[in-house]
């Protein structure tokens, strides 16, 4: 009985433990979001080596006084695998030598640097905008009303009304998705099969065209026509392989042998889906020979994926439906919206970390 009571007391405190561990996660989001902020990766980056604490408080341009609070910024940091600490050699004899402990950086806070190839801060800084962060909090309210997203109950409006109205979030945002495809640079080689034997491409809601300059710039013999609303492609110029059209994918797509659909349809309700994947159909059917839709997108897959990548793949799923009407799909879900929009065929592969390469083929 007694060593029932102590498991059970132990599962409780365990229990307790993972509890207070989400309870708290937007802690650890704050953390970040203060990094980026105060541009710490960069701080370790320009200076070459590990820095020190002191060093880093001076470069912070932060009080002295404060030194206590950002090492324990940095201590979670480094425990969440953003930083590393490292031995620095103090130039004493070996007797006399003081460890000095430096922060370093890791893969991770590597994409958050504002000058490289690929970075990802434009997107993390997006994401913190209150337009991404108070959705989420009126779920539980969300579910007793009549609007469609949580965003509409925090906003007043629709994520895609909000974005059209506000010049600085919109900046933010497209400049959150031109650095989220700049990691296609890290295998664009590796894709360029699928696009043999193709001689013209649309990226359906390509935005300021990043993954389409990409392509067009890897394929000079591919030409890349971006679609998206006319707000949105207007002083955008064209150059060699590269155009862009104004027009709504609802509407009409221009023919072409691949239709491009790159973080998109995990915006949408499924009934979207199957109204644009239908608009994608006709367009590469009217080219007289048969082409495919390539789709960039999330799958779930909780039986073979680790359990932090579908942590991150579900985040993102909670994310589609607080701010949009979209979701992320398992692969049983895609193929249902294939086969409704008339499709008969498609091929997943799981290239792109989060996201998979899906070919879809009439």
């Amino acid at each position: 009985m007694e060593m029932k009571q102590m498991q059970s007391a132990e599962e409780l405190f365990q229990a307790q433990s993972h509890l207070y561990r989400y309870t708290y996660h937007f802690i650890g989001s704050m953390c970040l979001k203060s990094a980026v902020h105060l541009g710490i990766p960069d701080i370790i980056h320009k200076h070459g080596q590990p820095i020190t604490l002191n060093e880093l408080v001076l470069a912070l341009q932060i009080d002295p006084n404060k030194s206590g609070y950002v090492y324990r910024l940095m201590r979670f940091l480094v425990h969440s695998g953003f930083f590393v600490t490292t031995k620095i050699d103090g130039g004493k004899e070996e007797e006399e030598e003081e460890e000095i402990m430096g922060y370093d950086l890791t893969p991770s806070s590597r994409l958050l640097l504002k000058d490289t190839v690929p970075t990802l801060s434009p997107y993390v800084q997006a994401m913190f905008h209150p337009a991404v962060l108070h959705p989420p909090e009126f779920l539980a309210e969300w579910f007793h009303t009549n609007e469609p997203t949580p965003f509409h109950t925090a906003h007043g409006k629709s994520f895609w009304d909000y974005l059209s109205q506000n010049q600085e979030f919109n900046g933010l945002f497209n400049e959150a998705m031109i650095s989220d495809s700049g990691m296609m640079n890290l295998v664009i080689k590796d894709c360029k099969p699928v696009f043999e034997g193709m001689s013209l491409l649309v990226d359906v809601g390509g935005g300021k065209g990043a993954v389409a300059r990409l392509l067009s710039e890897s394929l000079p013999r591919l030409q890349c026509i971006v679609l998206d609303l006319p707000h949105v492609v207007e002083n955008s110029q064209d150059c060699n392989n590269l155009k862009f059209v104004g027009g709504d994918m609802f509407q009409s797509i221009p023919s072409a042998d691949a239709i491009l659909l790159k973080l998109v349809l995990h915006a949408y309700s499924d009934e979207d889906c199957i109204k644009v994947l239908k608009k994608c159909r006709e367009a590469i059917s009217s080219k007289g020979k048969e082409g495919k839709v390539i789709i960039i997108d999330i799958v779930i897959n909780e039986k073979n994926d680790k359990r932090e990548l579908t942590e991150s793949k579900l985040l993102f799923d909670l994310l589609m439906m607080s701010v949009v009407t979209g979701k992320e799909r398992e692969e049983k879900e895609w193929k249902k919206l294939f086969l409704e929009a008339g499709f008969s065929h498609y091929k997943i592969t799981p290239i792109f970390g989060m996201r998979s390469l899906i070919e879809v083929y009439p």
